[in-house]
């Protein structure tokens, strides 16, 4: 078995679900992924990291640094940013709140990332791309260079078509429909 078909079997098993739910999006459906049943495990993340950074990669990206919205986007870009610990080119993780702090320093992006970088942002769910659409903003607002987006699923209900909108190439590790035949 592949690592991708290991990955859409573990991600129907572990975090998708049949019923009726509200999206962060709003939206209504009878799908609802929770990737962290699947990015907060050690084979998760082992098998997320590996795939993710390959992925990275392949699509041609060489960033400083990945990361996203928080909390979706942060086990998977720590388990890509520990993936790339032994490779050539090291990979840092960022995380994006979703409120600047109101103390300290007042950051809204936290990590080793600084303007000048570049970035490729990562969503674990892409529904409406909004996520993806605030962390884009927040690292462009602070002189980072966005490369690209990487999600973990596409729901392939158009968000995928309003990041690439905003000039951004969008790969995603698994789509909706690959995980649904498998779901239990």
């Amino acid at each position: 078995m592949t690592d991708h078909d290991q990955l859409v079997r573990m991600l129907a098993s572990r975090s998708a679900r049949r019923g009726k739910f509200t999206l962060a999006s709003g939206r209504e459906s009878t799908l609802y992924i929770d990737a962290r049943q699947t990015t907060l495990t050690p084979d998760g993340q082992r098998l997320v990291g590996r795939l993710g950074l390959a992925s990275i990669r392949d699509a041609g990206w060489a960033p400083d640094a990945v990361g996203g919205l928080t909390m979706g986007a942060d086990p998977i870009a720590y388990a890509i940013c520990h993936a790339s610990a032994e490779s050539a080119a090291p990979v840092r993780a960022f995380t994006v709140r979703k409120e600047a702090k109101a103390h300290g320093t007042g950051k809204l992006v936290e990590g080793p990332v600084a303007a000048g970088n570049s970035v490729v942002v990562i969503e674990d769910v892409i529904t409406t791309g909004g996520s993806a659409a605030r962390a884009i903003e927040a690292v462009r607002n602070m002189g980072v260079v966005p490369l690209g987006v990487l999600a973990l699923v596409d729901r392939e209900e158009g968000g995928r078509e309003h990041l690439e909108s905003l000039g951004l190439r969008v790969v995603a590790l698994a789509r909706a429909s690959e995980i649904i035949p498998h779901i239990s």
